[in-house]
């Protein structure tokens, strides 16, 4: 199955910036809802960010504010945009695409990218 690669990791202090990207190189992009999750060491999985086929977009509480997700359809593409970063926001970032069902729940999701490390210093 063909995977999505993700790009933009890396290391900052608090208080700085990521754009992380997602490229699909499959022909349902256009049509499937995207989503951000995150994983810290010893924690669950949990939901970052979603967009819609049709540019809604939804987020988990606790980054409202601060990310921004957006697509763009003629490059297969999912950004996440991350301002205002905290030691809390580190964690592998992972993005998906969205199947069917709840789009704040990872087993509504059929794709995943492998994953891209943030890590964020106080």
């Amino acid at each position: 199955q063909v995977q999505l690669v993700e790009s933009g990791g890396g290391s900052v202090q608090a208080g700085g910036s990521l754009r992380l990207s997602c490229a699909d190189s499959g022909r349902t992009f256009s049509s499937s809802a995207g989503g951000w999750f995150r994983q810290a060491p010893g924690e669950e999985r949990e939901f970052v960010a979603a967009i819609t086929s049709t540019g809604a977009t939804f987020y988990a509480d606790s980054v409202k504010g601060r990310f921004t997700i957006s697509r763009d359809n003629a490059k297969n593409t999912v950004y996440l945009q991350m301002n205002s970063l905290k030691p809390e926001d580190t964690a592998v970032y992972y993005c998906a695409l969205h199947l069917a069902g709840s789009l704040y729940y990872t087993g509504s999701y059929y794709r995943w990218g492998q994953g891209t490390q943030v890590t964020v210093s106080s």
